[in-house]
């Protein structure tokens, strides 16, 4: 086996056979430290990284000084609204949550249908501010409500709208949802259905997206499969339609997870499934990905509490507010 430094020593970044590669020329991947990255990275225009970790939101200023945002939150994914509010799912408290300007919180939803969530995970956000979230149950199963009309577990894909009603728009079209991503124009969602149990899901899916913010099931096509390896995680998308998703292992976690064929990194797609470039990450779990910095063109990795960057060749694109509008 490779020592870490040696492994660092023979990272290369595969970009694809494209003139215009999703990386910068020359682009390595910066390693930042063990921060405790472990979910979460998003970028806020006023120049912060938030992300989260032992139970933590955190925050990295642009000179890299890190300190803890909110204490104890118990949060998994974030993301910065139209107006710039952190939006954050609590996966321990099993509900989804707002941090207003005055930094109060507020409860947008932690039940559907008179049962408690299982517990947040990812969340994406359209062009009118509707929030989708994930609601997986990775770990124990115990004290799980979410069922539907047939008593069936449901690990499904909610909405919130401005007005705070909440809708199911996944209920088993998806084994076990993750990350989340609504396309420009609100054209698609797609949905890393990561199922890690043996024989379980590693699938990113695109589903087609309606006016009135609801999921067209019949349309619903797969764009990559990770077969028996770690399945897919987060993922964002550059303004050039290229898909970043999280995802691999290094090493194999038996029987569930395999690490043959797909190494821990960024898999840089085609809105269709092309694969167009990889960026290898050694450190396991890769989780998930976000564009920020100054220009947009930094991609910050989360991996098992490391903080990566790279340079990209293309500007991220987010729905949120950007400060070089």
């Amino acid at each position: 086996m490779l020592s870490r430094r040696k492994f660092l020593a023979s990272l290369t970044v595969a970009t694809g056979c494209s003139a215009h590669g999703p990386f910068a020329r020359g682009a390595q991947p910066v390693l930042h430290g063990d921060i405790g990255a472990r979910e979460g990275p998003v970028w806020h225009p006023s120049g912060v990284l938030y992300f989260t970790g032992h139970g933590h939101i955190s925050q990295r200023s642009a000179s890299g000084a890190v300190s803890v945002y909110r204490e104890g939150a118990g949060a998994n994914g974030l993301l910065v609204d139209h107006e710039g509010r952190l939006t954050v799912c609590e996966a321990r408290a099993r509900r989804m949550t707002r941090t207003e300007a005055d930094g109060t919180v507020s409860v947008l939803a932690d039940q559907f249908g008179g049962m408690r969530f299982n517990s947040p995970n990812d969340l994406t956000i359209d062009s009118k501010g509707r929030v989708y979230f994930s609601d997986p149950r990775y770990g124990p199963r115990e004290g799980m409500e979410m069922l539907d009309d047939s008593d069936r577990v449901v690990e499904g894909v909610y909405r919130i709208d401005p007005d705070g009603t909440v809708a199911r728009v996944i209920s088993h079209e998806a084994d076990r949802p993750n990350g989340l991503l609504v396309s420009p124009a609100d054209k698609h969602l797609y949905v890393a259905d990561n199922n890690n149990s043996e024989g379980g899901a590693r699938k990113l899916w695109r589903f087609s997206l309606k006016a009135d913010g609801t999921v067209d099931a019949s349309q619903r096509t797969l764009v990559f499969d990770w077969a028996d390896g770690r399945g897919p995680d987060g993922l964002e998308m550059d303004q050039e339609g290229r898909l970043f998703v999280a995802a691999g292992r290094n090493r194999p976690r038996p029987p569930h997870e395999s690490a043959d064929r797909f190494k821990g990194g960024v898999y840089v797609l085609s809105g269709d499934g092309e694969l167009l470039g990889f960026l290898p990450i050694p450190t396991d779990e890769v989780t998930n990905c976000a564009f920020g910095g100054s220009d947009w063109r930094t991609l910050f990795v989360t991996a098992g509490g490391e903080l990566w960057s790279i340079r990209t060749s293309a500007p991220g694109w987010v729905p949120y507010p950007r400060d070089d509008k």
